[in-house]
């Protein structure tokens, strides 16, 4: 007898549909075809010891598994439960009037009980597109898939539950999560906030004005100077998560397997913060089964990268491009996947080895040269694509003692808000939403200052020996913060504050 059971397999942040065509036969062996790798030849083992520990017989005759289509490669252990439910159909155990309904994913234990599965949304969503009336999934992937309306969702402990469902002698309890209602209530939850943080006003007001118009930062400072507490804070006074972007951040963290156990959406933007050990490879993302790396895990959110040049060069280089195109592109001989890599780089590091460069009270001991050494350690090009450069100095004894509460998340990201829909207005139907997207000739289209503030501009680049390539960036910025204050021109006082975020493009910064 030959019988269809229906899978999927994820690729990228997309899934497809896969059938699981049973066919048991006069004979004896079994043959499992269709690209399997390893993980799904090892099945047979599972799927035994599952049968028969849920008193279901394994046919001792010639069975034959194909996973079509034949010509894709499947990898992974989720395809379990539709072949065991496959082969229980085909050898006349259970009716199967009810296979063609419904999209069934499950890895199986020796006992029956069905382990968790990678990319439940997206194969949620694709089984909507398709028009199944369901899907099976284990227990703990159900909430996620239930995010997808207009598709009936079952969680499932066992290989008995699924059996008794589609043979109609059991019932499961749908699983339904009422989405909107759900991301409104959680959107906007955090333990951090920046009234934790004592003085640095002028860099929180850097803070702000990167989070309004999506600017890469980095934030130079010696150790203790709160660096990594600002930077923790950031995600506090972006915009909120739209369902949309929570939805896409979502489907990233479900193929990589980074969800808890029995949730739904992301209702908060991504923080991300790889250890700077990570590989090139952990970092942008890959493998022999592509995988999601950390700029894709920070799609929509914040990556941090402490102790920016303590990385390996080759590591910060291969960000370059992903930065730029806001998406990675991973090449394997059989398959090319596209992961999205929109994110807010946020870097840190001190001024020198020792820490101590340009400190108002502690000396530095570096020898000289060291500074400008363990500046190059970044490239160029890289800092090219970083728009804001912060110093941090350590705060007095008299601020981090005083009582006073400075101003919250909240309030800032208000400001943060009303300038986003500026710039939303601004580039409807162009492709790009922040400032900080503009290419070269959408910067000399839309930064325009008047003849005193060129002169300024003029002026500063003579004084300060800015290179070249901080000419764009100061516009961009100058752009963001005359959107903060509400201003359609870029004055004089907003080019003079955009100037002295671009530290380290001063020629004699390092000595």
């Amino acid at each position: 007898m030959l019988v269809k059971t229906y899978g999927s397999a994820v690729y990228g942040v997309d899934a497809a549909t896969i059938t699981v065509e049973v066919s048991v036969l006069e004979g004896n062996k079994y043959f499992m075809v269709g690209l399997p790798d390893n993980a799904v030849k090892e099945a047979w083992s599972r799927i035994e010891s599952a049968l028969k520990h849920n008193e279901f017989r394994m046919p001792r005759i010639k069975i034959i598994i194909n996973l079509a289509p034949a010509d894709v490669r499947k990898e992974g252990s989720s395809y379990d439960l539709p072949m065991a439910v496959g082969i229980i159909a085909a050898s006349e155990q259970m009716p199967d009037e009810k296979l063609s309904q419904y999209i069934i994913m499950g890895e199986l234990s020796l006992d029956g009980s069905i382990l968790p599965i990678r990319g439940a949304l997206p194969i949620a969503i694709q089984a909507r597109k398709e028009g199944f009336k369901g899907l099976i999934v284990p227990k703990q992937n159900a909430r996620e898939a239930a995010i997808v309306n207009n598709l009936e969702v079952y969680g499932v402990d066992n290989l008995k539950e699924v059996v008794d469902f589609l043979s109609d002698k059991g019932t499961l309890e749908r699983t339904i999560v009422d989405t909107r209602a759900e991301f409104s209530d959680n959107v906007i939850q955090s333990q951090y906030d920046f009234s934790d943080v004592k003085g640095q006003e002028n860099i929180k007001r850097a803070m702000e004005i990167a989070a309004a118009g999506g600017h890469n930062v980095i934030l130079i400072g010696p150790p203790g100077a709160g660096k990594t507490m600002l930077a923790k804070r950031l995600p506090t006074i972006l915009p909120p998560l739209t369902l949309a972007e929570a939805l896409e951040t979502t489907k990233i963290h479900s193929v990589a397997g980074k969800l808890s156990k029995n949730s739904s959406l992301i209702y908060q933007r991504p923080f991300r913060s790889p250890h700077h050990t990570v590989s090139d490879v952990a970092l942008v993302g890959g493998g022999s089964n592509p995988q999601p790396g950390e700029i894709s895990l920070s799609h929509n959110g914040v990556l941090f990268l402490d102790e920016l040049p303590e990385f390996k060069r080759t590591v910060l280089e291969v960000m370059r491009q992903p930065m730029e195109e806001r998406s990675v592109t991973i090449s394997r001989a059989r398959m090319a996947v596209t992961y999205p890599a929109s994110f807010m780089l946020v870097a840190s590091m001190n001024p020198c080895p020792c820490g101590y460069y340009n400190h108002p009270e502690k000396e530095c001991v570096c020898a000289p040269g060291v500074v400008q050494k363990y500046l190059n350690k970044i490239s160029g090009p890289l800092l090219d694509r970083i728009d804001l450069h912060v110093e941090v100095t350590p705060i007095a004894f008299n601020e981090l003692s005083g009582e006073k509460r400075t101003e919250n998340s909240a309030a800032i990201r208000d400001r943060v808000i009303l300038a986003r829909e500026i710039q939303e207005k601004r580039f409807n139907d162009k492709g790009i939403y922040a400032n900080a997207q503009m290419e070269s000739k959408m910067v000399q289209d839309i930064c325009i200052i008047s003849d005193a503030g060129r002169t300024l501009l003029s002026k500063a680049m003579q004084r300060l020996q800015l290179s070249a390539r901080a000419y764009d960036r100061i516009l961009k910025v100058s752009r963001t913060i005359a959107d903060l204050a509400g201003s359609e021109e870029i004055k004089i006082e907003h080019l003079a504050e955009a100037i002295q975020f671009r530290s380290l493009d001063r020629e004699n910064w390092a000595g």
